[in-house]
Parts: C-alpha cells; sequence; structure tokens
C-alpha cells in the first residue's frame, strides 16, 4: 500500500513505471505460507488501486496440503484476478492450470496463446492429468506425504543441533551447516546451495517431492545423525 501510494501521488509519475500487478509465490521460495488474513489485505490494497493480484501456485499443491495452511483454491477465485494450479512441481508430466476467475477478464487469452506458440495441438493431455490429480484427492495426499518428510528431516537436523534459516511448514527446508559439511551434503544429495550464513556456514535448500522415497528420507536422516554437531 505505501508503494502504490507513493507511486500514485508522486510529482514524478511521468518518469515512473505505473504499477500494474502484485506477483506472488504461494508457498514462497522459502516454503513459508501466505495466510488468508494476509490474502484478503494484499486482495483489497489491489483492488483500492486498481491493480492485479496474481498468485504463482508452481507449488500450489505442497501448500494445500500443508497444516499450517487455510487458504482454500475457492478463497484464491474470490480473491485474486489470476493463479496457477502447479502440474510439474506436483507429480505431473509437463503443465500447469491457469485460472481466471473472472472470465471478463480473459479477453483475449486464446488468441494471445496462439500467437505466442503456445497452444498445444492434444490439449487433453494437459487436462487428464489434472482430472486424474483431483480425483480422489491424490494431488494433496501426495504433497502432504511430502510435507511429512520434509517435516521429519528439519527435526532431524535440529536434534543434530544444526540452526534453520527460516521455519518453513511445506516441503522446502533450509538447514545451516559448516561451510565443508555443507559442500559433502550437497555433493551427495544434490540439495542446492542457498547464502552464505556468516563467514564459517552455508544455508542448503533441500526440497522433498512427491517422489522422495522413503529410501532417500533414510538415507539422509542418517548423514544427518553421523554427522551431528551434538
Amino acid at each position: 500500500e505505501d508503494y502504490l501510494r507513493g507511486w500514485r501521488d508522486s510529482q514524478l509519475r511521468e518518469h515512473m513505471t505505473e504499477p500494474g500487478l502484485v506477483y506472488i509465490s504461494q508457498p514462497t521460495e522459502l516454503g513459508t505460507l501466505y495466510s488468508l488474513e494476509q490474502l484478503e489485505a494484499l486482495s483489497s490494497v489491489c483492488r483500492s488501486f486498481g491493480v492485479g493480484l496474481y498468485v504463482d501456485g508452481a507449488r500450489m499443491g505442497y501448500g494445500l496440503a500443508s497444516e499450517a495452511n487455510d487458504v482454500s483454491l475457492a478463497d484464491l477465485s474470490r480473491l485474486t484476478d489470476a493463479f496457477t494450479i502447479g502440474g510439474t512441481k506436483c507429480g505431473m508430466l509437463f503443465g500447469e492450470a491457469l485460472v481466471i476467475p473472472d472470465a471478463a477478464h480473459a479477453g483475449s487469452m486464446r488468441t494471445l496463446i496462439k500467437a505466442h506458440g503456445a497452444l498445444l495441438a492434444k490439449g487433453w493431455l494437459l487436462g487428464v492429468q489434472f482430472l486424474t490429480m483431483f480425483r480422489d484427492g491424490l494431488y494433496t495426499s501426495i504433497t502432504r506425504t511430502a510435507n511429512e518428510r520434509a517435516a521429519r528431516l528439519s527435526r532431524a537436523f535440529a536434534d543434530a543441533g544444526f540452526d534453520m534459516l527460516i521455519a518453513s511448514p511445506t516441503n522446502q527446508i533450509f538447514p545451516v551447516l559448516p561451510v565443508g559439511l555443507a559442500r559433502e551434503l550437497i555433493e551427495e544429495f544434490g540439495v542446492y546451495e542457498w547464502e552464505p550464513v556468516g563467514d564459517s556456514r552455508l544455508c542448503v535448500r533441500v526440497v522433498v517431492s512427491w517422489a522422495t522415497t522413503d529410501e532417500d528420507e533414510a538415507a539422509l536422516i542418517a548423514w544427518i545423525a553421523s554427522h551431528a554437531l551434538r
């Protein structure tokens, strides 16, 4: 709201880019979640200033399945101008579902899809994946399992004496390790380097997915226990 008001009231508006859209991710890149209260506040501000609200839901399944989540697809439909329901990060072969709740806002979307070369000749192949995933709750059951695995790994890191960069209620966790141990973990398990923490520690990003197995989890927990700081 402060940013939008600052733009609106500026004497230099003709030299500035006009804000047109607020773009957020659910879950965020840190695995955290916007609450319903926060989403309602964002939506209210966007509508009062006439800008759109878009939610990137590439990892939506992990958000919907989180015990900390209080936002439903119905809430997103009510509060946003557009959002995506993630496919590829949640077990599908390809594609995302773009949802535009108000058909009046879709405009020439189909024409734009064609113009940008993204019209699928066999679009039903994308649709059948979502039909299957939303039948019998599969979409949230496999992502819930990933969240539960991530929670167990987070506890294992904490029990071994490692700090966490941030508390995440979804499938991404961010343990902080001495640089040498972090490099070893990256090499052995293919986790991602995230950011340095001070001069001697490194935060890594551990992403648990729908495809993570019991064996994968057990191997990482064993590694954590064997390198415990306490």
